[in-house]
């Protein structure tokens, strides 16, 4: 993967001014793909994460693993069997409990791919099985196909993060319409990724710029 994003960051460059001058100011893109874990796996723990900080999910998850052999994510078949209330005393609120039973069910009617299902598969076939499941959204399987996957051709438009990054790298006064940005976004094809993680540097460094600056005010 390292070798396809240095080839994909040249080209981008190449593609936009404004993306080859966040490339000199950010370095070179340190993405990189968590393949360990199994679709059924990555959507348990996007579930967990919903409107929660990343401490507070991860004990839930900890709470989770503790159900199961050796503290591992289960297999759809175990999931399934595990009670409501195991699930709750683990943290989960009944809307993401149902989220779960879901996830363990359309594992195993086949609407989630396996592992080596899903790498045949384009984007727009992943996210179109993935947003079945009860509470996964575009975003969320996006995130995956970021992520989890590494498919370096996907733009989140909806990210706050991708168009409050686009707004300031490109002097914009207004956060740009997702269907405006997608429109835009074609310019960068097939690197939107690395032009989504460009525009994630560009807003980080702006939120970073604003607290140094309050905290000296």
């Amino acid at each position: 993967m390292t070798k396809d994003i240095t080839t994909a960051t040249r080209l981008l460059a190449k593609a936009d001014p404004v993306m080859a001058r966040l490339i000199r100011a950010h370095g070179p893109c340190t993405l990189a793909a968590d393949t360990r874990r199994s679709p059924c796996e990555a959507l348990m723990r996007a579930i967990a994460h919903q409107q929660l900080n990343g401490t507070a999910a991860e004990t839930i998850l900890r709470r989770f693993r503790a159900l199961f052999p050796h503290k591992r994510y289960p297999k759809a078949e175990e999931l399934a069997a595990v009670t409501d209330a195991q699930l709750r005393a683990c943290g989960f609120s009944f809307a993401k409990i149902a989220a779960l039973r879901d996830i363990a069910a359309k594992t195993l009617d086949g609407t989630i791919p396996t592992s080596r299902q899903i790498k045949r598969l384009p984007d727009e076939a992943i996210i179109e099985r993935l947003v079945q499941v009860r509470g996964v959204g575009r975003w969320t399987v996006e995130m995956l196909l970021i992520f989890k996957l590494g498919r370096l051709d996907v733009f989140p438009v909806d990210d706050f993060g991708v168009r409050n990054g686009y707004r300031i790298a490109y002097g914009k006064r207004q956060m740009p319409k997702p269907k405006a940005l997608a429109r835009f976004g074609q310019t960068w094809a097939p690197h939107r990724t690395l032009a989504a993680w460009y525009l994630w540097r560009a807003a980080d460094a702006a939120k970073s710029k604003a607290s140094v600056k309050g905290i000296n005010a």
